[in-house]
């Protein structure tokens, strides 16, 4: 059975007042929109146009959660536990309320996560950087006091990205974090070689969280820019944020957040260094092929599974496993299944196939990512 799926925008404050808008070809809603949920988790289960939400069809069941997102500024620097921190983490929390403000764990899963570009340029902040290019960029800021300070923090003995950060979030740092900015601005106004386009991307975000110690925990943090269909797979411990842009991003189905800056939520700094994961290195960018119809995005959780099939008029046929959906980001694109039941899906819409949907047909010209729950990775 195939059924139509969509859902209202969510309206965080990071949101953009014209990416999604300008997805789906209509006016501005005129204020920001964030987010479009099309899943059954209980926070915002997709509509189903036949009525109801797709919850009632699942009964709660998916292990992905598939969104829109369109950021015009940073999110928060975030990190999630792996399973296992999770369950501990749940099973620790269990005498608080749900809206406890003192409550991390949401839930007891993971939450892995992959974002693929929609917009020409999509801009994040990705695992933390090799301490040898951090010890390069910050060079490139003078020796004011705080960068000194900063400097020698991250030369010490031990895990020093993990003392690093907690010091920075401590509130015991404060006119360090206010000389490094200052400093990450002067170096924008000179010639900052290969850091300006990091150096500018931390400058913005200074200007939007202003004296938020988080801006110099994204200093320590790989600079990531991806074009359209490249993505990144975020796994469990390791910090990120999205800076702006248009993506498809699907995760496991869970709530699981712990904040590390720019935001005015709570931080659990303790908690937070428990579950970080401070090894250090690039993460690998995943890119869209360049000849055939489908890319796939390989990710080692079972969780989720994501494609993109780029349509040029032929049809395209694709085997599925599971609960399906098919969300439409370019174009006109028909989906038909086994027994010939065919739906038109427009842009920033979703179509759902049931798992009794073994091969659906795609047709049409446009693109659509096709995400169902993962294969074993046992």
């Amino acid at each position: 059975m195939l059924l139509s799926l969509s859902n209202v925008p969510r309206d965080y404050a990071w949101g953009s007042p014209t990416l999604l808008a300008d997805l789906e070809g209509r006016a501005p809603a005129g204020g920001p929109e964030a987010e479009v949920w099309f899943g059954d988790h209980p926070g915002d289960p997709a509509d189903v146009r036949s009525g109801g939400t797709l919850d009632a069809v699942t009964g709660g069941s998916l292990p992905y959660l598939l969104k829109l997102l369109a950021s015009a500024s940073p999110l928060s620097i975030q990190v999630h536990p792996t399973i296992e921190q999770a369950r501990a983490g749940w099973a620790r929390e269990a005498e608080l309320g749900a809206d406890d403000p003192k409550r991390n764990y949401r839930d007891d899963n993971h939450k892995p996560e992959l974002i693929v570009a929609l917009s020409e340029r999509f801009e994040s902040l990705s695992g933390l950087r090799p301490l040898a290019g951090t010890r390069r960029l910050l060079s490139a800021l003078g020796e004011s006091t705080g960068v000194v300070e900063l400097s020698s923090r991250l030369d010490a003995d031990g895990d020093v990205l993990r003392d690093t950060i907690g010091w920075l979030l401590s509130g015991e740092a404060q006119a360090v974090v206010d000389d490094v900015v200052a400093a990450v601005r002067a170096a924008v106004d000179t010639d900052s070689g290969e850091w300006r386009t990091t150096l500018e991307a931390v400058a913005a975000i200074a200007d939007t969280y202003p004296g938020d110690p988080g801006v110099v925990v994204a200093l320590l943090m790989n600079h990531v820019v991806l074009r359209r269909g490249e993505g990144v797979f975020l796994r469990a411990g390791l910090l990120h944020a999205y800076i702006s842009g248009l993506g498809v991003e699907i995760m496991a189905a869970s709530d699981n957040v712990l904040r590390g800056g720019l935001t005015p939520k709570r931080i659990d700094v303790p908690e937070l260094l428990s579950i970080l994961d401070t090894t250090t290195g690039e993460v690998p960018v995943l890119r869209p092929a360049e000849v055939g119809a489908i890319t796939e995005y390989p990710v080692p959780v079972a969780d989720f599974a994501l494609s993109r099939v780029a349509l040029n008029g032929d049809e395209v046929s694709v085997d599925v496993s599971g609960p399906t959906m098919v969300l439409v980001t370019a174009g006109r694109v028909e989906v038909r299944g086994q027994d010939g039941e065919s739906l038109a899906v427009p842009i920033g819409t979703a179509a759902f196939a049931t798992p009794d949907e073994g091969r659906l047909a795609l047709s049409g010209q446009g693109e659509a990512f096709i995400a169902s729950p993962g294969a074993s990775t046992s």
